[in-house]
């Protein structure tokens, strides 16, 4: 191979941030490398990132390997051992084109290897400008990153520092430019992305920011956010959902659990209560936003009233789009010296939830069949609604905005009748 290869896993910040550690790596006249951005949001993510490693050692055998990401950070000596790896970068240092010019020869110790770095020392986010995310239609912005909460369960605060918010006039000049380069969806990213302003002058809301956004770059089209948490939404972005037909209907809540008893052993800081009381809200603003989220099946004490609570909430709050995990102890965390259920438990519930979120996401596409919708088009033959439902739409040009009817579903899609392609 020639030039820089990444393999990305986990969330869309590390999609976006994907994008700049190639930048930055060709900058610095990397060539024959991989570029390995982990994940370690679970043992089953930082497995998956083993794996690709050794399998991109069998398949390259002269390249250049350096692993980064949030598993590297927090699983640094783990990766270093490795015989396939010869680089180990933080969370910080892999954003930076003086980390790719100073990386050791090949064959060197596990120590010689390590560039990673105390991430809690970090106390801002500098903006990274990127122009192009390969491979996708719509444009992430980073606006925030790491985390100042401290979930049981979390290990992600440990990889990315403590909470730092990009300047907002960064942000307009990132989204500026990728609206000119011809993006006309954007997604706003961060590790936990509605504590965004906290740490600047003046205190600026996430909504506050997308508010700005929309005003000051009209060529905006369509803008999201990838995740939030609804405990923190302020009183800007519940005005955006009722009242800006460019902000998306369409919103991935970080839930975690359905029961009080198990929300407050995660310390999360929202009740059931809270969660139905922001969805009824939302709702009722916007009838047709739907929501994703992200739940947690197995935690450490769940009983089976308990599970049975947070698949109630699934069903209660009609969640759409229900993303699973199956509880995984991360060492170092707080849940992980809880006591532990049996793992066949843990699977075996985390199978149940999931088909309760197929059962709502087929009742989601039933309830779309017979509606006019306007589609984004993708680059792989399907496109996605304004509310994040995936549509079938065979032939039709990517980034294209079109106008159709849904006239079906086939149980993981829409089909459709094209009406319209909109002008730009």
């Amino acid at each position: 191979m020639s030039g820089v290869d990444v393999i990305t896993f986990g969330c869309r910040l590390n999609t976006y941030e994907s994008e700049v550690m190639r930048a930055q790596a060709e900058k610095a006249g990397l060539n024959n490398a991989i570029l390995v951005n982990t994940c370690a949001v679970t043992g089953e993510a930082v497995r998956q990132a083993r794996q690709a490693i050794r399998r991109a050692r069998r398949e390259n055998p002269h390249a250049r390997i350096i692993v980064t990401g949030c598993a590297a950070q927090t699983e640094k000596q783990t990766f270093a051992e490795m015989p396939e790896v010869d680089a180990v970068l933080g969370n910080e240092e892999k954003l930076k084109s003086a980390s790719y010019r100073s990386l050791p020869d090949f064959g060197v110790s596990a120590e010689e290897k390590l560039r990673v770095n105390d991430i809690m020392s970090v106390r801002e986010t500098a903006p990274q400008m990127v122009k192009l995310i390969e491979g996708h239609v719509r444009a992430f912005i980073q606006v925030q990153n790491g985390c100042d909460h401290r979930c049981t369960f979390c290990i992600i605060p440990y990889g990315r520092g403590n909470s730092r918010s990009v300047p907002m006039g960064a942000v307009v000049d990132q989204a500026r430019k990728l609206a000119e380069s011809g993006y006309r969806e954007i997604v706003l990213t961060g590790v936990d992305a509605t504590s965004y302003g906290g740490d600047l002058p003046g205190m600026p809301t996430l909504g506050l920011l997308a508010k700005t956004l929309l005003k000051q770059v009209p060529e905006i089209l369509r803008l999201r956010l990838s995740s939030i948490d609804s405990i923190e939404a302020d009183s800007h972005l519940m005005d955006l959902i009722a009242d800006e037909p460019r902000f998306m209907p369409h919103l991935h809540l970080s839930l975690q659990h359905g029961d009080d008893m198990i929300l407050k052993r995660m310390k999360r800081r929202h009740s059931r209560a809270d969660a139905l009381a922001f969805i009824q809200d939302v709702r009722r603003l916007r009838p047709e936003t739907s929501f994703g989220a992200d739940m947690i099946a197995g935690f450490p004490t769940e009983t089976e009233e308990m599970f049975g609570n947070a698949m109630g909430l699934a069903e209660e709050a009609g969640i759409a789009h229900l993303h699973v995990f199956p509880y995984s102890p991360r060492e170092g965390t707080p849940a992980a010296r809880m006591p532990q259920l049996d793992r066949a438990l843990v699977k075996e519930r985390a199978a149940r939830l999931r088909a309760t979120g197929l059962r709502l996401h087929q009742a989601h596409l039933d309830s779309m069949v017979g509606t006019q919708q306007s589609l984004l088009v993708e680059n792989n033959g399907l496109a996605h609604t304004e509310n994040f439902t995936l549509v079938a739409v065979p032939g039709l040009q990517p980034r294209a905005i079109v106008t159709a009817m849904i006239t079906g579903q086939n149980g993981k899609h829409l089909d459709m009748q094209l009406m319209a392609v909109n002008a730009a």
